[in-house]
């Protein structure tokens, strides 16, 4: 249904953002404008990685859907599907800005904190010719594809198996806790989706 955020590896690590941020109190003058380079560099993977926390259990309700939106009549699934994703992206719509204002608020005595503390002035001049370099920008902007490829490839080789292997798993577990076999298991690779409307 929702497709995953994807954030390149370094702003993965980071997880900053452009504003005001604690610093030791030794720090250098200079030192600090590099760190607030770098949080204004990174601005919008901050934002991308705060809306991923709501996401992930997002899309993992998602998937746990799956198995009742098969069970539908046929007459009904598509229009079902469709109105769970609806549900869903509103509330990715109506809970993602307050929560990036939100995080906002533990920025400041974390990532600046740590990227004071890991990183000398002259790591952060070469972090920030880095991430200033039409390289680095590029390598953001494709980055999302390369995961997409990536992620689609390694779904459509191995989904089917993986789905096998998850369903014997869940056969196994039920059988130690004495219930019923779970019916129609849901995938665990996601392979299978119902048709998602076009924003």
């Amino acid at each position: 249904m929702l497709k995953p955020v994807h954030v390149g590896a370094l702003a993965a690590a980071l997880l900053i953002s452009p504003l005001a941020f604690a610093q030791k109190a030794d720090s250098s003058p200079a030192k600090k404008e590099l760190i607030g380079k770098v949080l204004k560099l990174q601005q919008p993977a901050i934002e991308q990685l705060t809306v991923s926390v709501l996401s992930r259990p997002v899309n993992d309700l998602a998937q746990k859907l799956m198995p009742a939106i098969r069970n539908l009549p046929e007459a009904k699934r598509e229009s079902t599907a469709k109105s769970i994703d609806a549900t869903l992206r509103k509330f990715m719509d109506d809970n993602g800005p307050a929560l990036v204002e939100k995080g906002k608020s533990v920025q400041a005595s974390t990532i600046g904190v740590t990227l004071d503390e890991k990183f000398t002035e002259d790591e952060l001049k070469q972090l920030v010719a880095w991430l200033e370099s039409p390289v680095s920008k590029k390598f953001a902007e494709v980055a999302p594809e390369l995961q997409a490829a990536y992620t689609k490839r390694l779904i459509d080789d191995n989904g089917k198996s993986l789905d096998e292997k998850f369903n014997t798993l869940q056969t196994n577990i039920a059988k130690q806790l004495g219930l019923d076999t779970p019916a129609n298991a849901g995938p665990a690779s996601g392979a299978q989706k119902p048709a998602t409307p076009k924003k």
